[in-house]
């Protein structure tokens, strides 16, 4: 745990301690960026499951461009009207407000109001600001711009309440099902199911959980050349015969917010950041190598935290629904009780593969913002001692993180191709539903 503390105060060091001033869009970004990364730092020390990181994502990124178009001369809309029962803004900036202050202290209020290391994420937002400070704006702007950012933020902290996440924290316990072929919990921890409810908040874009449905997994069997034993079977050998290189795919793609180490009776946790986390920091990443302004960078982040978060709450509704068993324990009582998959088995049901959708559906928002031939260094997991991966496409990046599921040992074939079908119909929607400027952003950038 002293590891992971010195790991996370360096790495919310390295992220505040921006360079000089230079151009004046890389002066107005790199507040967002910072927060984003003091967000996510925190959001991984406090091990929020992938669901909830995503809600946490979404609500902060909204209000950071929710206060952004606020401003005058923004040819950027607003999200209200857009999305779910979303109240327009009747607040407005005085003119001594700055756009990127303002934007910046909605997002770190919004999401503060979603944590619970409040501490630690104030220490973080001191620094954020003492950098604000020192890079010249005056007390003034400082002053007016976090007032008005804190209007916004209350103002989406509001109608955040409305999503029934209140709601899904007061159902009783999950009890897995005894039917044969259900999911039941995995080693080593055999922990309880990670939000059997989620399928119940409200999305953004979609008009209902089960809108984006799949064509749903082979039927269980245990019986030779059966196609669900078939895919079993293509996950054991996959494992067994690993190569080098597909061990490093699954590990970069692992993203597993809590990884359980267990060392005789000595059990501890090594925490990293979700599969969103890992796709916000793409984002983030194209942002800056594509030197996109502020409204275009917020206009990314956004994006794709909704994609993240209406991808979850369809992915985990029908994961509850089909209740599949994990390749571990399918493997272990029908084919080599001794085998072990690569990456430790998430405690939740099989079917669909929630890094399938969620990654592909990202990918379908971030080829609009920034392209579909956009090649990328992705960096994201080096801080986890993995060397970064270069890609050719958002869309390559997607599909190795849909691999990257089979490799791990923890996803048959069909949950990870029918889980990028559900991804991109999910994609799709967003940008269907979501015009954020009359032309269309990859049009226009």
């Amino acid at each position: 745990m002293k590891r992971l503390f010195l790991f996370l105060t360096a790495g919310l060091l390295m992220s505040l301690k921006a360079p000089s001033p230079g151009p004046s869009v890389v002066k107005e970004v790199r507040w967002l960026h910072s927060a984003q990364q003091l967000l996510t730092n925190v959001i991984v020390a406090d091990v929020f499951s992938p669901p909830v990181a995503s809600r946490i994502y979404a609500y902060a990124h909204i209000a950071a461009y929710e206060t952004l178009v606020s401003f005058p001369h923004s040819d950027y809309r607003s999200l209200a009207g857009q999305i779910r029962s979303m109240p327009g803004l009747t607040l407005k900036p005085d003119a001594a407000c700055d756009p990127a202050l303002a934007a910046t202290e909605a997002f770190l209020r919004t999401g503060r109001g979603m944590i619970f290391s409040e501490n630690t994420f104030d220490e973080g937002t001191a620094r954020l600001w003492a950098q604000v400070k020192a890079a010249g704006y005056s007390e003034q702007t400082i002053q007016a711009s976090k007032a008005y950012g804190e209007q916004v933020a209350q103002h989406i902290m509001v109608w955040s309440k409305e999503d029934n996440y209140r709601q899904t924290r007061s159902l009783r316990r999950y009890a897995p099902t005894k039917k044969t072929g259900a999911w039941a919990p995995t080693p080593p921890g055999y922990m309880a199911a990670v939000e059997p409810y989620w399928g119940r908040i409200k999305p953004f874009t979609l008009d209902s959980a089960n809108q984006c449905r799949t064509v749903g997994p082979p039927s269980f069997s245990t019986s030779e050349k059966s196609p669900f034993r078939e895919s079993a079977r293509e996950v054991y050998e996959a494992v067994k015969n690993m190569t080098p290189e597909q061990r490093l795919i699954a590990s970069y793609w692992d993203c597993n917010p809590f990884f359980l180490n267990t060392q005789g009776h000595l059990n501890f946790a090594s925490k990293k950041l979700s599969p969103g986390g890992h796709w916000l920091s793409i984002a983030g990443q194209v942002a800056r190598q594509t030197k996109a302004d502020l409204m275009k960078t917020s206009a990314a982040y956004t994006l794709t935290a909704i994609a993240l978060y209406d991808s979850f709450i369809g992915c985990w509704y029908e994961k509850y629904q089909y209740n599949v068993i994990r390749p571990e324990t399918y493997i272990n009582a029908h084919l080599d009780e001794s085998w072990r998959p690569l990456l430790q088995t998430p405690p939740f049901p099989e079917y669909p593969s929630g890094h399938s959708v969620v990654s592909t559906a990202s990918a379908v928002v971030l080829s609009q913002v920034f392209g579909k031939q956009v090649s990328f260094v992705d960096s994201t997991e080096m801080a986890y001692g993995l060397p970064s991966r270069k890609f050719r496409s958002f869309n390559q990046a997607a599909e190795e993180a849909a691999i990257s599921r089979l490799y791990g040992g923890i996803h048959y074939r069909e949950a990870i191709t029918n889980g990028q079908v559900m991804g991109k119909a999910v994609g799709e929607q967003v940008l269907q539903k979501i015009t954020l400027r009359s032309a269309r952003l990859s049009q226009k950038p």
